[in-house]
């Protein structure tokens, strides 16, 4: 649609300007000056307000940002008594864009009563110019011998001719004139929204063009020769290349059946060390196995078939409680309602399930805040459990959870 409108106004100026091209210069000239004063506000209009434009999506990135921060910690801010500086903050993001977007708005609404103004004054022009150009077709003036003779009557009709011809051409200018303005009206408004268009195209570019730093086989490099063993030979890791390595050569094996702690203090790296196993991170130094094979010679699909992983923060999706158990894909799916209550019994949440009328089609809001902290990570567990996965990575999964729950 905006390139449409985009190159209509251009196009309706040309043909505008070609049917009345040699009809009169005077009216050639009028349709010329109102182009070239719509031309050039157009520039500065584009001028100012392409900066400005650009600018707004900025501001409403900071806007949802700000916005969000305060509804996911509206908890906090009643408790600290932050109120004030949280509406301090929010209204000076909500007036800086509502200082820009007044700007930009004001230049869009001068827009259309200046574009008015010139359709106008042209409709005015070309009138001025029409009587000019009929007064000056002279109506015929006999001698009263040719009156007499009829040739009078002849005379004047041509004449009149004459005069219907360039009133003809003065509508047509009147009507070009509207087109013009119509056409050049819309190509102010797509030049107007054109800068938000561009700059959301750019981001959008961005993300898509943004390509994953770890890139994984499409087939797994050779036959596993091991089951649910997992080993990391001299790995450390880094965050970014100039850094200092936050985990320095860890070496370990954990065979099949066997379960490993990582102990530490915090901020030591113990869950950078279990997210280095399905690939979530990379490390720079040294390598890790999973069944004998290299993590980098692992498919995706593989890897992940292989792997349970619950993280710190327990993670339900809006849906059910069937739909949660049954996310993704791997060689279990899709489950079986006992192999779902298997899994439920096993992480310790089969009684608050059953307690529920609905049962396995309880309603999960989003992010699970409809469950408690302890529920919400026993049936991020059971997810896990489900999968029958052949390494089962806990990152802190119990937190949540009292002494009697975590000993079960």
């Amino acid at each position: 649609m905006g390139l449409q409108v985009g190159i209509m106004g251009p196009i309706k100026a040309i043909w505008a300007l070609t049917k009345i091209w040699d009809k009169s210069s005077s009216w050639t000239m009028a349709l010329g000056v109102a182009i070239v004063v719509v031309v050039i506000m157009l520039a500065i209009l584009f001028i100012l307000a392409v900066p400005k434009q650009s600018k707004v999506q900025v501001l409403i990135d900071k806007l949802n940002s700000t916005t969000r921060e305060t509804l996911t910690g509206i908890r906090v801010v009643r408790v600290y008594n932050a109120e004030e500086y949280q509406d301090d903050k929010d209204n000076e993001v909500n007036n800086n864009i509502t200082r820009l977007n007044l700007f930009v708005y004001l230049l869009k609404a001068l827009m259309n009563p200046f574009m008015t103004a010139v359709s106008s004054g042209l409709t005015m022009a070309g009138y001025w110019i029409g009587a000019y150009l009929i007064n000056d077709v002279k109506l015929s003036e006999l001698p009263q011998k040719a009156l007499a003779k009829g040739f009078y009557a002849t005379e004047f009709a041509a004449s009149m001719k004459d005069r219907v011809a360039v009133f003809s051409d003065k509508v047509v200018l009147t009507s070009n004139a509207l087109q013009v303005g119509m056409g050049f009206m819309m190509m102010a408004i797509v030049l107007m929204s054109l800068p938000r268009a561009l700059e959301s195209a750019r981001r959008i570019n961005e993300e898509y063009a943004l390509e994953s730093s770890i890139n994984f086989k499409e087939e797994t490099g050779k036959t596993p020769d091991t089951t649910g063993e997992v080993e990391f030979q001299d790995v450390s890791f880094r965050y970014s290349k100039t850094s200092r390595d936050v985990i320095e050569h860890v070496n370990f094996t954990a065979k099949r059946g066997a379960t490993v702690a990582l102990i530490g203090l915090t901020g030591s790296g113990k869950p950078i060390l279990t997210s280095l196993i399905p690939r979530i991170n990379e490390a720079p130094g040294g390598y890790s196995k999973v069944d004998g094979v290299k993590l980098k010679h692992n498919s995706e699909k593989d890897l992940n078939d292989k792997i349970g992983f619950i993280p710190q923060k327990a993670v339900l999706y809006s849906g059910t409680i069937r739909s949660n158990m049954n996310f993704g894909e791997s060689t279990q799916t899709p489950l079986s309602d006992e192999a779902i209550w298997e899994a439920l019994e096993l992480a310790q949440a089969k009684d608050f399930v059953e307690g529920k009328e609905k049962g396995l089609d309880i309603e999960v809001a989003r992010g699970g805040t409809n469950f408690s902290g302890g529920q919400r990570q026993r049936l991020a567990i059971a997810r896990a459990l489900a999968r029958k996965p052949e390494v089962l990575l806990l990152d802190d999964s119990f937190s949540a959870l009292d002494y009697k729950t975590d000993k079960k």
